[in-house]
């Protein structure tokens, strides 16, 4: 290569190389990756569906990129099993990316509320045993209503035990994650506390208590069917905490109520917040779980 040539070449490495990265800056957006929850599938009843492994294949087979394994389904939590289960997935080329977990500290019973740190303690190690680089937490109701029926009857919303307020649980609650907070930190599971009934209805009360326990460890998980007032204002102040957006569909209407969600809005606002994480299906209709499963499936996918 004579002289001129050379420097004809190399002059015009930066142009090609900007040329590049423009192309790169104006092509689209990498898309938010899809999974389902195991629950969509069980749904406490449906007990054909309850081994998780049968989960993962029906999950694969349609499609999705990876599961959400719902804590209560599981059946055994010894190691020999959760390898058996995340071997599984990696068989099948998914990803574990969320663990949904039940506690609750909304008692003035201490005991009983160490008792649930303890349970999810042992949570979070079958979450990092598994993988599963997130974990859904609660707050936990106050027990007061007369069943699960009941709460939802009644809108998700019930009065605290007599002698007690929600501030008296804000400092519980509050006092429990961060003691987690410490625990999630040790085995690398950032825990995701839900807009799901009790202090954490609304999502002023699920951004409190991430604020005062102030820990990288625990951030949001935003369900959209859990927000019954102002549902889109609410995940627009909740998505910049979130760390796993959990999708409720209802096609042959809800179990306990049907929201007519704009998945495009919502969408847009998970956009504008930069949220670039999972999208777990929660299917909650009434049609065939599988046929709803995929419509759900293909609706998310127009959308994100």
């Amino acid at each position: 290569m004579n002289r001129r040539r050379f420097f004809s070449v190399t002059t015009g490495l930066p142009a090609c190389l900007t040329a590049v990265a423009s192309g790169s800056a104006t092509s689209a957006e990498k898309s938010n990756p899809v999974g389902v929850s195991s629950y969509s599938f069980w749904r406490f009843r449906n007990d054909q569906f309850r081994p998780i492994e049968v989960c993962l294949d029906a999950s694969a087979k349609m499609g999705f990129e990876g599961l959400e394994i719902l804590q209560r389904q599981l059946v055994d939590t010894s190691p020999d099993a959760l390898n058996k289960i995340k071997s599984h997935a990696f068989a099948l080329g998914l990803d574990l990316m969320g663990y949904s977990t039940h506690q609750g500290f909304l008692s003035p019973d201490e005991a009983k509320r160490e008792k649930n740190i303890q349970h999810t303690v042992d949570c979070l190690e079958q979450a990092y045993h598994l993988g599963i680089p997130t974990m859904r937490v609660n707050t936990g109701t106050w027990g007061t209503s007369k069943s699960f029926d009941d709460l939802m009857a009644n809108k998700g919303i019930e009065p605290p035990k007599e002698g007690y307020d929600d501030e008296s649980g804000f400092g519980w609650v509050i006092d429990a994650y961060g003691k987690l907070a410490q625990e999630a930190g040790k085995r690398g599971v950032v825990m995701g506390l839900e807009n799901h009934w009790g202090l954490g209805r609304s999502a002023a009360g699920v951004i409190r208590v991430v604020e005062e326990v102030n820990s990288p460890w625990l951030k949001a998980t935003l369900d959209t069917g859990n927000f019954l007032e102002e549902k889109y204002e609410q995940m627009e102040s909740l998505a910049p905490y979130c760390v796993l957006v959990q999708a409720k569909t209802y096609y042959g209407g809800g179990t306990w109520y049907t929201l007519n969600l704009d998945y495009q809005r919502i969408s847009d606002i998970l956009k504008g917040a930069g949220y670039k994480g999972w999208i777990s299906l929660e299917f909650e209709g009434k049609k065939d779980v599988l046929s709803g499963i995929e419509s759900s499936l293909k609706m998310l996918r127009s959308h994100f």
